[in-house]
């Protein structure tokens, strides 16, 4: 694959302004610009950065994802007209594994509700039951890929027990017990925290059911930072609104952005963030490096890094 133009799809811009990685990537040795998606505005270019979709993206010969997650993008289309796919797994692990934390400290020390109380003007100390410290608790992280793998680190850190769940069973840093798939029920069985870290594909679409969420403590809190699509999201409503678990953290969502309309927006014990886990200052230089070894293994004639398709 022959590389020397490369278009920055202005959806980035939900993210980072697309300039700043057009001036990274003009210090490759490619020419880069901004694009709209049009096929005008890529004339000349043999590949894209890009946060979505777009149908001018298969006439390419390579698609890079910023975000680890590639269920946006039509695998049997690219498949048909031999477009590489590539992601930026990898990358987020910090970001997100702080986001975890955060969360996880949020709902221990009951911040989201000093938080809550603050917009109202309320004076409002919690009962003496309330708060709990988090070290010594167990936390199951399912997908111990790079997200999971950040996502460990901090639990850790914190002093939390963690357990975790992948395909392989294989040992992992800092985590007790690693789980196969199959054993999923039994894994987060004694969880006060279960973090979701998975791509969503065919086996993990709706992975979180009514099941799952029948097997966790009524004092578990689920932390969702994969996709909306692994978790059935109306069985989830149900064991919020039932009590049949304590809450959840939630930055990803069946519907994005999550209609006003929503139940959990209402929850005291459900904190909603608008899909920003991995925001980062330094996102686009995190992509850049990423792009910059591809294109130096492209001059191998090698695989980019990442290669999905």
């Amino acid at each position: 694959m022959d590389i020397d133009r490369i278009a920055v799809d202005e959806s980035v811009g939900a993210v980072f302004p697309p300039e700043r990685l057009v001036e990274r990537l003009r210090s490759c040795r490619v020419d880069a610009a901004v694009t709209d998606g049009s096929p005008p505005s890529l004339a000349d270019a043999q590949a894209v950065v890009t946060l979505e979709h777009r149908d001018s993206f298969l006439d390419l010969e390579w698609v890079h994802s910023i975000q680890a997650g590639v269920d946006r993008f039509p695998h049997d289309g690219f498949r048909e007209q031999g477009v590489v796919l590539t992601n930026s797994t990898g990358i987020h692990g910090d970001a997100v594994g702080e986001t975890v934390a955060g969360y996880v400290l949020a709902l221990a020390r009951r911040i989201h509700d000093h938080v809550a109380n603050q917009t109202e003007h309320e004076w409002s100390r919690p009962a003496w039951d309330e708060g709990w410290t988090v070290a010594g608790e167990r936390a199951c992280v399912v997908g111990l890929g790079g997200l999971g793998r950040g996502i460990v680190d901090r639990l850790t850190g914190l002093g939390l027990d963690v357990d975790g769940v992948r395909r392989t069973p294989l040992p992992a840093p800092g985590v007790d017990t690693v789980y196969p798939a199959a054993d999923l029920h039994e894994a987060i069985a004694d969880a006060r925290f279960v973090v979701l870290a998975v791509p969503l594909v065919e086996a993990t679409s709706g992975l979180i059911d009514a099941d799952a969420l029948a097997a966790m403590r009524e004092d578990a809190y689920l932390v969702n930072v994969a996709r909306g699509g692994v978790v059935d999201q109306p069985a989830l409503l149900e064991a919020l609104q039932e009590d049949r678990i304590a809450g959840a953290a939630l930055d990803v969502f069946e519907t994005e952005p999550l209609p006003p309309g929503s139940p959990l927006w209402e929850m005291d014990d459900v904190i909603v963030s608008p899909h920003c886990a991995a925001y980062t200052r330094d996102y686009y230089r995190h992509v850049s490096t990423v792009l910059e070894a591809s294109l130096a293994r492209l001059d191998r004639n090698e695989d980019p890094v990442n290669r999905v398709l």
